[in-house]
């Protein structure tokens, strides 16, 4: 018999937090969240998430009242209005191979979505696009990039099994470093040459002057993808944790951003697989000792993840992505990187899946959205 208990306590969220370090324990390929990282996550008054969102966790108990399973209910304020489409989402959803606890844990969601009169729900979404999100459901065999899920190869049957379909695909691309073609650095070079005669600059961000970089990048992820499926907008206080967070975990080198005349049009971020580390801290713990392993973490890592590469319309084929793919394989050559990632990209995102496969790029991947009308 399978118990359903919403998170109301400390010990509950606790709970909720932990029970993929159980699961998962036996997965050598599964790159754990730290603790910290979840708890700061899921929190509903420090997560500027939840300025614009509410969320009900939920975990599953067993006959012995060991928790089976996990799941998160969502609701944003930002999605309705941007898509004016009054849909919930699912997220955090985690659990044993037992169809009767994924679908008590589902119900438990959908119970609490109705509640609130949504028409319908995506996910998974941990808690929104901006964040985690979708279900991996081909490429178990390799470990995952920094924010990227790893999952139990069975979660498509179970999230299936309680009636949700395909809503979207996403991919991941590798690439190996030295497998970039060398005609596009040349290419590069000549595009650069002929965006700074009409007035386009590519430049690093200046992470010392992060503050006032801040608006321009925001400026841009918001109008690059405003028109892409599932993309929510940033307001100032996400945006702002955001910037703060690249600056903590990646170089300058890897973040660039393009200016029409000072207006900012492009920019890509580039982060350090930091999962290479995380791997290792099987508990989620950083304290007694795990965070030694963190120190100078970037300079131990060799891999990359393409995390953003937004243009505005009206700049996308002018060969802007080419410059800044350019410069940032430069970086990650000199750096020692071996191999990086571009995810998740849509699978209806024609142009970026032709640039991705024009760089001898493998789409190695594929992460699944779901659906479900109410």
């Amino acid at each position: 018999m399978v118990k359903i208990k919403k998170v109301e306590s400390k010990k509950d969220l606790k709970a909720f937090i932990g029970f993929p370090y159980k699961l998962y324990a036996g997965d050598a390929l599964y790159a754990p969240d730290l603790r910290i990282v979840q708890k700061e996550t899921l929190d509903k008054k420090k997560n500027p998430f939840f300025h614009h969102a509410e969320a009900e966790y939920f975990i599953a108990l067993d006959e012995n009242g060991e928790v089976a399973g996990r799941i998160a209910a969502i609701t944003n304020e930002y999605y309705v209005k941007h898509w004016n489409e009054n849909y919930g989402f699912f997220g955090f959803f985690d659990s044993v191979n037992d169809k009767e606890v994924s679908a008590a844990l589902f119900d438990a969601a959908k119970g609490w979505l109705k509640e609130k009169g949504v028409d319908g729900v995506y996910g998974p979404m941990n808690p929104s696009t901006n964040d985690t999100c979708g279900t991996l459901i081909d490429g178990f065999d390799t470990p995952p990039y920094v924010m990227m899920v790893h999952n139990k190869p069975y979660y498509n049957e179970l999230i299936q099994a309680a009636g949700f379909s395909k809503k979207m695909d996403l991919f991941s691309y590798r690439f190996k470093v030295d497998a970039f073609p060398e005609r596009y650095l040349k290419l590069a070079d000549n595009i650069d040459n002929r965006l700074k005669t009409e007035g386009i600059i590519i430049r690093q961000v200046n992470f010392k002057k992060i503050k006032e970089e801040a608006p321009k990048l925001q400026y841009v992820y918001n109008k690059a993808w405003e028109k892409n499926w599932g993309f929510i907008p940033m307001d100032d206080a996400e945006f702002k944790a955001l910037t703060q967070e690249l600056k903590m975990v990646t170089s300058p080198d890897f973040v660039y951003i393009a200016e029409d005349k000072g207006k900012p049009v492009a920019f890509i971020a580039i982060l350090p697989d930091i999962n290479e580390i995380t791997r290792t801290i099987r508990n989620g713990r950083l304290l007694p000792f795990n965070f030694l392993k963190l120190i100078n973490f970037k300079k131990k890592v060799t891999r990359g993840r393409v995390l953003t590469l937004g243009l505005v319309d009206g700049y996308r084929l002018k060969g802007i992505d080419t410059v800044m793919y350019a410069r940032c394989y430069k970086a990650a050559k000199k750096m020692g990187y071996e191999e990086a990632e571009a995810s998740w990209i849509l699978e209806n995102n024609t142009m970026m899946n032709r640039i991705l496969q024009n760089i001898n790029a493998d789409p190695y991947k594929t992460y699944r959205i779901y659906s479900m009308d109410f």
